[in-house]
């Protein structure tokens, strides 16, 4: 088999011992494959009560400690871990497993249900009924847009969202515009006076404030943009790819205020 990237990945059968680099397909697996989760990093923090081996972040896992689980399969993510770590692994002969970076839910949905299918076989009746929801709920046309809005993701320095991500998709389908869409960039750092100019002139009416992976708070994030409406989001929702997207578009359009 092959995962995302066209890479191959040597597996006999569904693996029983897995180490998961991505917090979001942590939590995908353990609803949906229970037990097979013996290591994870250290921001994999859903469920709550998941009790696995820690192994550094996503960024910078500690290989030494991904080895140490002994794991039939790892799971990364073409964004969020880097390409030396995952050469490193399958030089020690460890297969992985590593899913893109999807620009669209749809993409990412398909992404998820393949690895479900091809890598622990579970496909057809037997696939995650999170996964058959959150397609129901994530697919069909577009909604007109109602707001167009600036999405930060950090500040110190400003970091939006830009181009073809997966946040700014969801953010589509429930009706708000991305003012950086079409920026070159994925993830731009403008400097906060273009973004205030931008809202002076219209280009954007609503400021998105995700509480990850940056705090955003009312504290914390609208002082920067005064006047402007601010809505405040749930990160996981708006970000992550697992079981948290069945049930999310209500939730996010009542954080929005749509």
């Amino acid at each position: 088999m092959v995962d995302d990237l066209g890479e191959r990945v040597p597996l006999a059968g569904a693996p029983g011992r897995v180490v998961s680099l991505v917090p979001s397909i942590t939590e995908a697996v353990a609803v949906s494959a229970p037990g097979v989760l013996a290591g994870a990093t250290e921001y994999c923090i859903h469920p709550a009560d998941l009790d696995v081996a820690r192994v550094g972040g996503s960024k910078y896992p500690k290989l030494d400690q991904v080895r140490a689980v002994r794991p039939d399969l790892v799971l990364a993510n073409a964004e969020e871990n880097r390409p030396q770590d995952v050469a490193a692994l399958r030089e020690d002969g460890i297969p992985v497993w590593v899913t893109e970076a999807a620009s669209t839910v749809p993409v990412a949905l398909r992404s998820i249900r393949r690895m479900f299918a091809e890598v622990f076989e579970l496909a057809g009746e037997h696939a995650p009924e999170w996964l058959d929801t959150a397609e129901r709920e994530w697919t069909g046309s577009l909604p007109s847009v109602v707001a167009t809005a600036i999405v930060p993701v950090w500040r110190k320095p400003w970091v939006l969202i830009g181009r073809d991500t997966f946040a700014g998709d969801v953010l589509r389908r429930l009706g708000v515009g991305n003012a950086f869409a079409d920026h070159a960039d994925r993830y731009p750092r403008p400097p906060l006076s273009e973004l205030t100019e931008l809202l002076d002139r219209g280009g954007a009416n609503l400021v998105v404030l995700p509480d990850e992976p940056y705090l955003f708070t009312p504290q914390d994030g609208p002082e920067a943009f005064p006047g402007v409406r601010c809505a405040h989001v749930d990160g996981r929702l708006l970000t992550w790819c697992g079981p948290s997207l069945a049930g999310a578009r209500a939730t996010l359009s009542d954080q929005l205020g749509l």
